[in-house]
């Protein structure tokens, strides 16, 4: 690492060596011996040995590049040989790892929260530091599809940056979700995840209705007891505002149910 100018020399540098794992990618996935996975690694063996730990490191410099539309160029090589099946299980946990963080930010978040699940469930249970980092992008995903953490997880990888978020969707209270939202809004833009957490006032939206509705014990549900609620959260909104949340909801699914805009 030199002196001055140290941004610059750094992405010179990881340029270079993408250059250098793009042409060793090449020669190692087109080699022509048989690859057998599991097999002694000499000079007799197939290069294919090395292709996930090479994808594996152009994954991560594409990533601190911020280049994530060339991870595709990888994937489909990659999976067509079912090389990410066999293998190191340490180089098949990083595979997955990145893959669930590129599906996450493509908002597939079915194919996002089933390559990181592997990640987490394969992940060497002495390695809490990797299991961390899977958790700082799972979770999220989960969150948004209505699956909350245990108290007790979230201290045992000291993820106390959620604690506000899944107390907030948990019981519906907005107030509580949001200022966790702001409390660490920088660090969540560092992962990536903010927007995604931001999604999650959705499901807490939800959960705020639910609650709502669950208190008056009526089918039939008056926009202005919805209202009433977000006063009492010191969120006030006219009802309008509610009906527009509630139709959203009906929208996407999280709602079953139906509004009559004149006795609202």
């Amino acid at each position: 690492v030199g002196g001055g100018g140290g941004g610059r020399n750094d992405h010179a540098r990881l340029q270079n060596a993408v250059t250098l794992l793009q042409e060793s990618f090449s020669k190692t996935l087109n080699d022509r011996r048989d690859y057998r996975p599991g097999a002694p690694l000499d000079e007799t063996g197939s290069k294919k040995a090395g292709v996930l730990c090479i994808v594996n490191h152009l994954f991560a410099m594409y990533f601190r590049l911020n280049t994530l539309r060339l991870c595709k160029n990888l994937l489909r090589p990659v999976e067509t040989r079912r090389l990410h099946e066999t293998g190191d299980m340490g180089e098949m946990v990083t595979y997955r790892y990145y893959v669930g963080r590129l599906g996450m930010f493509e908002d597939q978040y079915e194919a996002a929260e089933k390559n990181l699940d592997y990640a987490l469930r394969h992940c060497h249970v002495n390695a809490p530091r990797n299991r961390r980092r899977i958790l700082n992008y799972l979770l999220p995903v989960k969150l948004l599809r209505g699956r909350l953490p245990t108290d007790l997880l979230l201290r045992k990888y000291d993820l106390r940056e959620f604690e506000p978020l899944v107390r907030g969707i948990r019981t519906g209270d907005l107030r509580t979700f949001n200022e966790g939202l702001r409390r660490h809004q920088d660090l969540f833009i560092r992962r990536g995840t903010y927007l995604l957490l931001e999604k999650c006032k959705t499901v807490c939206y939800r959960n705020l209705f639910k609650r709502v509705y669950l208190v008056s014990g009526r089918t039939q549900l008056p926009l202005e007891d919805a209202a009433r609620s977000f006063k009492w959260l010191g969120m006030p909104i006219d009802l309008d505002e509610v009906e527009c949340i509630l139709a959203n909801l009906i929208f996407r699914g999280y709602v079953r149910g139906y509004i009559s805009h004149a006795k609202r």
